[in-house]
């Protein structure tokens, strides 16, 4: 993993586990946890559905990266990330600058079956269609 402040990011489709994956692992390795979406609601008081009505996509990922950007300032943790994270290239370059990168992966039926009854996933609400989101 090289060097010992290596911040583990774990990437992957909503649903995947990150969250999860990432509170257990954090414990194990004894470090600190982090929810990008988690943070994002704390910093701005609301919920991510209400950035998303508000400030549209567009404006949830630029909050996102700038989450990204400070989460990476601080050594030594574990981050769990929202689904969409990769889809800037500015958030992958930083990623793989000073992170190792952990992409979990699930089969599509278990992904709608983790997400059917989600109210906090505005892009699935947004869609018609939950397998192709």
């Amino acid at each position: 993993m090289g060097k010992q402040t290596t911040n583990v990011v774990l990437v992957g489709p909503m649903g995947s586990g990150k969250t999860s994956v990432g509170r257990r692992l954090a414990c194990v390795l004894k470090r600190d946890f982090f929810d990008s979406d988690f943070e994002i609601v704390a910093r701005t008081g609301v919920a991510i559905d209400h950035i998303f009505d508000v400030e549209g996509e567009e404006g949830f990922r630029k909050r996102e990266t700038k989450m990204l950007q400070d989460l990476c300032e601080i050594s030594n943790i574990v981050i769990a990330t929202g689904g969409g994270i990769v889809i800037k290239e500015e958030n992958r370059a930083l990623l793989k600058r000073d992170s190792f990168v952990v992409y979990l992966s699930s089969s599509i039926e278990q992904l709608v079956k983790r997400t059917a009854n989600s109210k906090a996933r505005p892009l699935l609400e947004q869609s018609s269609n939950r397998e192709k989101t």
